[in-house]
């Protein structure tokens, strides 16, 4: 098709641009309509299953819309691919700004459909709220070899302000690629703050991505998720910087001494990588592998999906009730007195908590 285009749209000098093949024309028009066409439940989750990468994306942007008819039919969808989902691998990037997440994610993405013919879904993080205001347009373009390939699908969520920046249904999203059949999905954070906690629920394996000589100021973001590691990675490991790097490295895996033993059974462990070269790549993969054998083995995956799933389940209600608390008339009475009055240190948080609580469910028995 590309061949096809370029050949239509090429034109030499002094003569008129021809026009482009009917067929051309004919193909392009077709997947313009299916992409309008609405679909019903049952189309969505056939393509879903098929592996329609067209369909996957149309079904996580129903997961994602704010419109409640939207709402009602991903969770429908969501519902009928859950038998068909929990075998993938599910890792978790983080790491600091400049570290090189994305094109380490290219290039482990590319040794994974290239190399082991295995099929891959990028889920990142779209940093453009209130927190970052950064793109994730620049991550894309990085990852644009890999997008072209059959085997891999790439998805920028917006994080709209959800927990620590977080994509508020990366989980559904990451269910659906699962059930499309892809074997590997890897979930990018954007790295601020407490996001990183909120993957690590949602994941079987958590990488935190570093670079030698960053300096402590910059890299203060790794004494708080280096515990939630699994492997601490330190790209960027090639040229003139490979010695660092490996200062970096035992640096690392000195620090990870000084953690407790996770109850998977799993050694956290602290490797060099080059995502430029693809140095490393390998290695990193295989122990990735080496940990989801493991966990599998020993029963700790399934007890922390399983866990990962309550947690998911209380979460849930908890948008739910303050999504209603929010709309509740007599709540949207009071909010603008109650914090005027609180901001002017005319009532306590406490007492005006209380009052609004009122507003939505009743006075409450102390004594219950």
């Amino acid at each position: 098709m590309a061949e096809a285009f370029e050949s239509a749209m090429s034109e030499r000098p002094g003569t008129p641009a021809s026009e482009p093949p009917a067929e051309l024309l004919e193909r392009v028009s077709k997947l313009a309509a299916a992409r309008r066409r609405p679909l019903t439940r049952e189309q969505y989750v056939a393509g879903i299953r098929a592996g329609d990468r067209t369909i996957l994306a149309r079904a996580i942007t129903l997961v994602e819309s704010l419109r409640e008819s939207d709402r009602l039919l991903a969770e429908q969808i969501v519902e009928d691919c859950l038998p068909h989902t929990g075998n993938s691998v599910r890792v978790g990037i983080t790491g600091i700004p400049g570290a090189g997440k994305s094109s380490l994610i290219e290039t482990l993405g590319r040794y994974l459909t290239e190399e082991r013919a295995e099929k891959v879904a990028v889920l990142a993080i779209d940093p453009s709220s209130q927190i970052s205001g950064g793109s994730i347009l620049g991550d894309r373009t990085r990852m644009l070899t890999l997008a072209a390939s059959p085997r891999a699908f790439i998805r920028p969520s917006p994080a709209r302000g959800s927990f620590g920046g977080v994509a508020q249904r990366t989980r559904e999203a990451m269910l659906l690629c699962e059930a499309a059949g892809f074997s590997n999905i890897i979930v990018e954070t954007v790295g601020v703050g407490q996001s990183e906690t909120a993957v690590h629920d949602m994941v079987d394996f958590f990488l935190l991505v570093l670079i030698a000589g960053a300096g402590d100021e910059l890299q203060g973001i790794k004494r708080g998720v280096m515990e939630l590691a699994d492997v601490v990675l330190i790209n960027k490991a090639d040229g003139s910087n490979l010695r660092a790097a490996e200062r970096a490295r035992a640096e690392a895996e000195h620090a990870l001494h000084f953690f407790p033993a996770s109850s998977s059974g799993w050694t956290p462990l602290a490797l060099t990588c080059s995502a430029h070269t693809g140095a490393g790549v390998r290695e990193l993969w295989h122990r990735i592998l080496e940990h989801n054998q493991l966990t599998r083995g020993n029963g700790s995956l399934a007890r922390h999906r399983q866990m990962q799933m309550r947690r998911w389940m209380h979460e849930i209600v908890d948008q739910g009730l303050r999504a209603r608390f929010d709309r509740h008339p007599g709540v949207r009475s009071l909010m603008a007195q109650v914090e005027a009055e609180v901001a002017e240190g005319q009532t306590t948080s406490f007492r005006a908590a209380r009052l609004l609580l009122e507003a939505y469910s009743g006075p409450s028995d102390p004594l219950r």
